[in-house]
């Protein structure tokens, strides 16, 4: 099993959620970030004042998955999350040792 965890802009979250849900993806976690990278930050004024903004705003997806499918997810995030501009986030790939349902005792693959 594999963990993959992506960093996306959040106004990409419907289109990644419908691409999950074709690959049959029922389960995932997702979670309101702020980061800084090579976006770096944005100028904005307010009441005439400038002001820089160095976090922006992200989602993190958190994603359990079968080793043989893993492909085709990372497919799925390139495509959905893609703009062609810095800022459109990264893509992390992790071993899972082991996963357990906690209330039915599942092991492994059925846990999750």
């Amino acid at each position: 099993m594999k963990k993959v965890e992506c960093i996306v802009r959040p106004e990409k979250l419907e289109e990644l959620i419908q691409g999950f849900e074709e690959l049959g993806i029922n389960g995932l976690n997702i979670t309101q970030i702020t980061g800084y990278g090579e976006q770096k930050g944005a100028t904005k004024i307010y009441r005439g004042v400038k002001y820089e903004v160095k976090l922006k705003e992200k989602l993190k997806i958190e994603i359990v998955i079968s080793d043989d499918k893993v492909e085709e997810l990372i497919d799925t995030i390139v495509k959905t999350a893609r703009t062609g501009e810095v800022g459109d986030g990264k893509i992390f790939i992790y071993d899972i040792e082991e996963a357990i349902k906690i209330r039915t005792g599942e092991t492994g693959q059925d846990a999750v």
